[in-house]
């Protein structure tokens, strides 16, 4: 009798216990499921390597902290990822291999325009929603209705580059009447240097000097010299980032001072080449997509806070300002659209993102038919005051750079001509 009553006991108080576990937080249920298994590519070496290990970082990041939570619709993420070494002929294979293989749920692109165009054919006969990550008007030829820009140039994508560049110039009195455009012959570049050339037409400016170099070009040079005799106003560079060290390096060496010059420059905005450059930046007008004014940084502090504790240990950026934080909102963009409609189907998250704002911590945006956002956000900065053998702290506020365009986060006055801020 006792012992029935025992057994009784330890009935009831085994029920209490697994009743009790059924009612916590579903942690553990979203931890022992089938992962969600998001795949792509990222530059991690090669000359794309330091703005791609930002986003990964950032990527990473989210990633934890989604787990943390209890994962996505009852189960946990897991990020799968191959070096593309910054090689565009590496991209076919690896997005194969990612559904074929892995057999991922979901995939987002690689960083950059030259590394995201070679994924698209073999996205689209797989018909999987696509999630770029700073690709220039990459779908404007593939007209594909699963995709969608993380990057804020708005709908008029390649003009967005250079607009806030030729805004500022033609404020000053008196006009620069002319330009020259000098293109790295990579796909992104020749994208943000169509968009200058339209820019150009749209302001009356006359073009006086337009060639592209080859992508292997190091001795910058014969292109500068070019340049100054032709002796425009205006000197526009389209370029990605070791062409964009070499051409701000060779502009320097040769004491060459066009009225003002930089324009789609991709390499600055990174931490990396800010510092190598020095002072060699300082008057040099360039794009950004995101600077850390007081208003940026109050969504996103968390999210540095925590890149850059960790940027050390995994030999990234220490700031993260250029592809860190929008490494982060690209993946959890994906991650809330998921969450919103309670699944991994591609036809169901690519509704989602066409007819939500999406708000996160680099700002908001939605998307037009074109799979571009709806609004331009890109900024147009120059650097000024930016002194050598400073430590990166002199790039952690607005002390050494200032905010042109739009008008919006407008922080002071372009520096002109050229020479005045050098």
């Amino acid at each position: 009798m006792l012992r029935r009553k025992l057994t009784r006991a330890r009935f009831a108080a085994g029920l209490v216990a697994a009743t009790a576990l059924a009612l916590l937080p579903n942690f553990a249920a979203a931890q022992s499921g089938e992962p969600i298994k998001i795949g792509f590519s990222m530059s991690l070496t090669g000359p794309l390597a330091a703005n791609g290990k930002q986003a990964l970082l950032g990527a990473k990041i989210w990633e934890e902290e989604i787990n943390g939570k209890g994962g996505l619709i009852g189960r946990p993420v897991k990020l799968i990822f191959y070096d593309d070494q910054s090689n565009p002929s590496q991209v076919p294979g690896i997005y194969t291999k990612l559904l074929d293989v892995d057999k991922v749920d979901l995939v987002v692109s690689s960083y950059a325009t030259n590394m995201i165009a070679p994924a698209m054919p073999v996205v689209m006969q797989k018909n999987k929603t696509f999630i770029s990550l700073f690709g220039l008007d990459v779908n404007a030829e593939f007209k594909y209705p699963k995709y969608f820009s993380v990057l804020p140039t708005g709908q008029d994508t390649k003009e967005s580059f250079t607009e806030g560049f030729y805004e500022a110039a033609l404020k000053q009195n008196p006009k620069p009447t002319t330009i020259a455009l000098a293109a790295e012959d990579a796909e992104f570049s020749r994208n943000a240097c169509e968009g200058a050339r339209a820019n150009a037409k749209k302001h009356n400016l006359k073009i006086v000097y337009d060639r592209s170099y080859p992508p292997s070009t190091t001795d910058y040079a014969p292109i500068v010299r070019a340049v100054q005799a032709a002796n425009p106003d205006l000197f526009i560079v389209c370029s990605y980032p070791l062409s964009s060290v070499g051409m701000v390096q060779t502009i320097h060496e040769l004491n060459y001072k066009p009225k003002m010059v930089g324009g789609a420059m991709v390499g600055l905005q990174a931490t990396v080449f800010k510092q190598r450059l020095g002072s060699k930046l300082n008057g040099i007008v360039n794009y950004e997509t995101w600077v850390p004014t007081e208003a940026s940084l109050k969504p996103a502090a968390e999210f540095f806070k925590k890149y850059q504790a960790r940027a050390g240990a995994e030999g990234v950026d220490p700031l993260g300002y250029y592809l860190g934080g929008w490494g982060y909102a690209w993946i959890n963009m994906l991650g809330e659209a998921v969450a919103g409609t309670k699944s991994v189907d591609d036809d169901k998250i690519a509704d989602y993102l066409r007819k939500n704002e999406h708000k996160t911590i680099m700002g908001n945006w939605s998307y037009g038919p074109k799979g571009e956002w709806t609004k331009s956000g890109m900024l147009m900065v120059q650097y000024h005051d930016v002194k050598d053998g400073n430590d990166v702290e002199q790039w952690r506020g607005m002390a050494v750079q200032t905010v042109l365009s739009p008008p919006g986060q407008k922080t002071g006055e372009v520096i002109y001509p050229y020479e005045k801020a050098k």
